[in-house]
């Protein structure tokens, strides 16, 4: 079995069963000593803050899932690295994959990323608010108007 701590657009329950259909949700998740960002690159990473926690969805992924998850997180190009790291699952500690942005520099989302995909996954799972809130304010004014956002594994 391998659990996976998503933050980003691996939040969403519909991405996630097209990508990855054995994929199986558990629940809310917290990440503690780490804080979200979106980078250059467009897409949403955790860097580490101490006292500062990110919220998100712990799946329980099957050996096909975790291919497929990797190859759309764009590992094998450098986009993003797997890491293993402990997580609160209900009130316990277990260690997860988090994928991580390659770099900790902030930029601005990718059109469509933010307010399309991560904030109504945040809210779909009922996300602390002032946790949504602050996952809005990474979201650019004109993003409804936005085209569609670009799959990482199409990137050059």
């Amino acid at each position: 079995m391998i659990l996976h701590f998503a933050y980003g657009s691996n939040m969403s329950r519909e991405l996630m069963h097209a990508r990855c259909p054995g994929a199986q949700a558990l629940g809310v998740a917290q990440l503690d000593g780490f804080r979200y960002i979106i980078t250059r690159d467009g897409y949403a990473s955790v860097v580490p803050s101490p006292g500062r926690t990110v919220h998100g969805v712990l799946w329980r992924l099957t050996a096909r899932d975790l291919a497929a998850l990797n190859a759309y997180e764009g590992v094998d190009s450098g986009l993003f690295r797997p890491c293993w790291l402990p997580v609160r699952y209900r009130g316990r500690r277990v260690t997860a994959l988090v994928y991580r942005g390659r770099s900790r520099a902030t930029g601005r989302p990718r059109p469509g990323y933010q307010d399309r995909i991560v904030l109504p996954a945040a809210r779909s799972w009922n996300l602390p608010e002032p946790y949504v809130a602050e996952l809005s304010r990474w979201a650019p004014p004109f993003g409804r108007n936005a085209p569609p956002l670009t799959h990482p594994a199409s990137l050059p």
